[in-house]
């Protein structure tokens, strides 16, 4: 079984940072260009604002595969900042530590799929793949 599936260990790798990245970038466009409509986006504040652009540039990046492991590492450390500000303190005389209670279970899995692909690289089908040849 091993010898099955680790044959498509690369390319499985390169789809996995594109599909994070798309999910990402959705984020960046929910907050940027308000599309779709969404009532948590509507008036949001600077630094959500500022979250918005890098998951929308970063997302993009991320998708094709250009400087992969800077945008990853990038995109780990604002999830991390993500989950702790924005969920985890979001009020900071009462916070709740139960990622399933203040919301942030997505942002802890951004962070750790950003910070495997800060490692891992970005797979066989990228720019930097193509920028190497």
């Amino acid at each position: 079984m091993d010898q099955t599936f680790s044959k498509f260990r690369p390319v499985v790798l390169s789809l996995f940072r594109f599909i994070t990245g798309l999910l990402l970038f959705q984020y960046g466009v929910a907050k940027i260009f308000k599309f779709p409509v969404l009532p948590y986006f509507a008036n949001i504040p600077p630094l959500i604002t500022t979250a918005g652009a890098l998951e929308l540039i970063l997302g993009a990046l991320l998708m094709i595969g250009l400087f992969s492991r800077l945008v990853a590492f990038i995109l780990s450390g604002e999830m991390a900042f993500a989950y702790f500000l924005g969920h985890m303190f979001k009020n900071p005389a009462e916070p709740v530590f139960l990622p399933l209670l203040n919301g942030g279970t997505a942002a802890i899995l951004f962070c750790f799929a950003c910070l495997y692909l800060a490692t891992s690289g970005p797979g066989p089908i990228s720019v930097d793949e193509m920028r190497k040849k």
